[in-house]
């Protein structure tokens, strides 16, 4: 009896303990699991973390990530509705909303890579060719009258726009993912960007409208520079008429100035003033080699009839 019951004790504990080792999981926040049997799932997903059970050795467990994951597609040339060749590079944010219906549609997340590769792309390229290049590069609050061209003319009108065709993708997608147990958050366009040989029209076009910017700017600029300089000489020349009608008014009054010094002299004087300005007059008139011929009863020979001229 006493074997027995020993050997049911020892069942039951090594039963315990194989329980203890492989009959309990542990589910992480942000994760989410499906119980599988043989490779089939048992029951529906766990999704509460925590401690759970599931039977030892013939079930197993299979992870998936709870939180939002990242789509990221190759970049891709799509033509638009007004014949533009673009590369568009576009992405996504999505996470596994079934794990039961994801596990048993794709698996895995590489594969289910692959299905949004193919739902997100050929949605993004129906919709790109159906639209013009503006709708996809301008926001659907672009007012055209805010930023007019240089001929004067507002751009063309904005009908979706950019964050009108995103939200478009995503709705569009968001129908076609649930059976693969996947939710799409959202779409972005990371980048569109003309193709090469675009791309160098475009440039071409840009740098002739700076050069043509450019030689606008230059003429403003030569005919604000004639002005200016038409302005300087014209304020220079009333500066030099006024400086030299002040330096002849200043000349004018030391002239008479002189000329009434120079008259209460002779006044004083007559006789003085005379022979001074005599005196300046040889002065003036006569150098080493000077001959003159004059009269004795000059008024110029006065003064020399006294002199002892030498040679």
């Amino acid at each position: 009896m006493n074997k027995i019951i020993r050997t049911v004790l020892i069942i039951v504990v090594l039963g315990l303990i194989v329980t203890a080792w492989d009959g309990f999981f542990i589910l992480p926040e942000g994760r989410q699991a499906v119980v599988t049997q043989f490779g089939a799932p048992v029951g529906q997903p766990v999704v509460k973390a925590g401690l759970h059970f599931k039977a030892p050795f013939i079930q197993d467990v299979q992870y998936f990530d709870k939180r939002l994951l990242i789509w990221d597609g190759d970049p891709n040339q799509i033509p638009t509705k007004d014949k533009t060749f673009v590369y568009v590079d576009v992405s996504a944010r999505w996470r596994i909303s079934n794990a039961l219906t994801f596990l048993q549609a794709v698996n895995n997340e590489s594969r289910a890579q692959g299905v949004l590769d193919d739902i997100i792309g050929s949605t993004v390229r129906d919709l790109v060719n159906k639209h013009d290049l503006v709708e996809i590069i301008r926001s659907s609050d672009w007012n055209p009258k805010d930023h007019l061209g240089q001929d004067g003319k507002a751009g063309p009108k904005i009908i979706m726009g950019r964050d009108g065709m995103e939200k478009r993708i995503r709705d569009i997608v968001s129908k076609a993912t649930p059976k693969y147990g996947i939710d799409v958050v959202d779409v972005m366009f990371k980048r569109v960007n003309y193709i090469e040989s675009v791309r160098k029209k475009v440039y071409e076009r840009m740098i002739s409208e700076r050069k043509r910017i450019a030689a606008n700017k230059r003429s403003l600029g030569e005919g604000q520079k004639a002005e200016i300089l038409g302005r300087v000489g014209r304020e220079l020349k009333t500066i030099t008429s006024a400086a030299t009608e002040t330096a002849e008014e200043i000349k004018g009054k030391a002239d008479a100035a002189a000329v009434t010094i120079y008259a209460a002299a002779y006044n004083r004087d007559p006789e003085f003033y005379a022979f001074s300005k005599t005196l300046q007059s040889y002065e003036q008139t006569m150098g080493k080699n000077t001959s003159l011929v004059i009269s004795s009863d000059s008024p110029f020979f006065k003064y020399m009839q006294d002199m002892k001229i030498t040679k």
